[in-house]
Parts: structure tokens; sequence; C-alpha cells
């Protein structure tokens, strides 16, 4: 489920629905703030990489330098691109 502000963010971000499912699927979540914090890592990468096949990954590899912020219900709050390493 997104939330209105982060179907917002998304459009303007240019990031995809497709990219942030397979984010949250392959991601490691961390708590920070009150929410979780879903980013890809090196090994969720090449684990991703293995499952998805090399086409279907290239595809989405421009969008994976993102991150998503959940609520503990489950819904999305936001979505962002990644320019620095993530500080928790």
């Amino acid at each position: 489920m997104f939330t209105h502000h982060a179907e917002a963010r998304m459009q303007q971000r240019g990031i995809s629905h497709q990219a942030v499912d397979a984010l949250m699927a392959y991601g490691e979540y961390r708590r920070h703030r009150g929410a979780e914090v879903c980013y890809l890592t090196k090994q969720s990468r090449s684990r991703m990489l293995k499952d998805m096949g090399k086409p279907a990954f290239m595809k989405l590899e421009k969008a994976l330098d993102t991150y998503v912020v959940v609520s503990g219900e489950g819904a999305i709050i936001t979505a962002g691109h990644r320019y620095h390493r993530l500080k928790f």
C-alpha cells in the first residue's frame, strides 16, 4: 500500500512500482526513527541478479540506488534516491 505522499515522490523522482517491489522483496530492512527503511546491499543485489536473471536485472539496475520508508502498518511512506551512504 502506497500513501499519497509516496506516490507523488515516486512520480517526481522517477521510481517505478516495479523497482519498489523488487527493493522490498530483496532489500535489507533497518529500523530508523520509528519506521523501517528498506535498501539494497551488495549481497542483496547479487541475490537479486541470481534470482531474476541478467536481462530483468539490467532493466531495474538504474533504479536500485533507492530506498523506501515503510510504516509500522506496512504502508510505504516515501521513496528516494541514495546519493550517499545511509547513516543509522
